[in-house]
């Protein structure tokens, strides 16, 4: 039985570090990445995209063996593993020379991304700290939020003064040298396997009972098409941006300053959310990202005032994406069971692997010369009205559990 660890400060700070480091270098690398690697691989952008959808896909592929390690016990070996697994893949990214080697190399990624992103360590503060596991997230991802804001910059001045592929080894170092000590080190006495614990219903049904039960399936579509939004974004952003006729300066600017209204927003969470309801609050996040697509659907209208509605849509993208972080972070130990949330999110992996491989893919073959990025804008928008729908009924079953 695992009744949970005291509540270690340290701990938390050394995971986020990590976090900060291992979503730079990794997730928001390709944006960067992706006009290089086409101009010296002599690419299209939909076989370039496929790199980053690769990755992703084998991402959820390992979402589920992932969980379950992390729920007998392993989740030391499961972290520090991905730590030296991204340093090897970022060693073989920087030496591709034609489709095979960058393939591979985002393949390798994806697979570290499933041991040390937020999915992982958001299982691990669960399992330790169940009484204050909500605590530990918000607090996990003001760093991890400010991942954009710190390595889109630094991966450009390192891009622009020692070419790309020197810019990735740097990246490659930074696991080797921080993120593997971190969870080496920190991660130590884990507790034991998850048998029974602490569920939000009071009930000890099986991991079997929770798969099938229609609170899994809402939630499972709220994540599923969410993390595609949230995942197709970024990796088109920079493009996007300077198709809006956005400077190189803004263009890089406007992606970075996401990280910091992020921070802001998980910072409004973490001193408002005791005088809120956190299911009425959760509800209310959920609308921003809707919200920001339509501002962004809106920006050819007002030619005049680009600035200021790119603006608009990095603060409501950005407040909203942040605090959706925690929302989707939470929901299934909130909603479904918070004994078996590892594997409860691993069993996701392959709607997850597919939806999010997928989704940056979409979003390329869905750009025109003469529309741009319209078409995928409003696809986008369409799935995050499902999801919230899928979420709010999630919701009402668990209110009536």
């Amino acid at each position: 039985m695992n009744n949970g660890l005291r509540y270690n400060p340290r701990l938390v700070g050394s995971l986020s570090v990590a976090q900060l480091i291992s979503w730079g270098s990794t997730f928001y690398l390709f944006a960067l990445l992706m006009a290089p690697l086409e101009q010296a691989l002599g690419l299209s952008r939909a076989e370039s995209s496929v790199a980053f959808s690769l990755a992703l896909l084998v991402e959820g592929l390992m979402a589920y063996p992932v969980g379950r390690w992390i729920d007998r016990g392993h989740e030391r070996l499961v972290m520090s593993a991905g730590s030296l697994l991204a340093a090897l893949s970022l060693l073989l990214l920087s030496l591709a020379q034609g489709l095979l080697g960058l393939y591979l190399a985002w393949a390798g990624l994806g697979a570290a991304m499933a041991a040390m992103l937020y999915t992982p360590v958001f299982a691990v503060v669960t399992r330790r700290y169940p009484s204050d596991f909500r605590r530990a997230i918000i607090t996990m991802t003001f760093l991890g939020g400010l991942a954009s804001t710190v390595f889109i910059p630094l991966i450009a001045w390192l891009m622009a003064n020692w070419g790309w592929r020197t810019a990735v080894q740097v990246l490659a170092a930074l696991h080797l040298l921080v993120c593997l000590p971190v969870h080496a080190l920190a991660l130590r006495a884990a507790p034991g396997p998850s048998t029974t614990g602490p569920l939000r219903d009071g009930n000890s049904d099986t991991l079997g009972q929770h798969v099938r039960s229609p609170r899994f399936v809402l939630i499972g579509i709220f994540l599923t098409l969410m993390m595609a939004i949230t995942v197709a974004m970024p990796a088109h952003m920079v493009s996007l941006l300077r198709e809006q006729g956005m400077s190189e300066a803004w263009a890089i600017a406007l992606p970075a300053s996401i990280g910091v209204v992020q921070v802001a927003g998980r910072l409004l969470m973490y001193f408002f959310e005791h005088h809120l309801d956190v299911h009425r609050a959760n509800r209310l996040i959920l609308l921003l990202l809707p919200l920001s697509l339509l501002v962004l659907l809106a920006a050819p209208l007002l030619s005049g005032w680009q600035l200021e509605v790119m603006l608009l849509f990095v603060l409501l993208w950005g407040m909203g994406n942040g605090m959706m972080t925690i929302v989707k972070g939470t929901a299934m130990a909130l909603y479904v069971s918070q004994a078996h949330v590892a594997s409860l999110n691993g069993a996701l992996g392959l709607p997850l692997a597919l939806s999010r491989a997928a989704a940056p893919l979409l979003l390329g073959l869905l750009w025109s010369p003469a529309g741009g990025y319209s078409t995928g804008i409003v696809t986008l928008l369409l799935g995050s009205l499902l999801g919230l729908g899928a979420f709010v009924l999630a919701q009402r079953r668990a209110a009536l559990a």
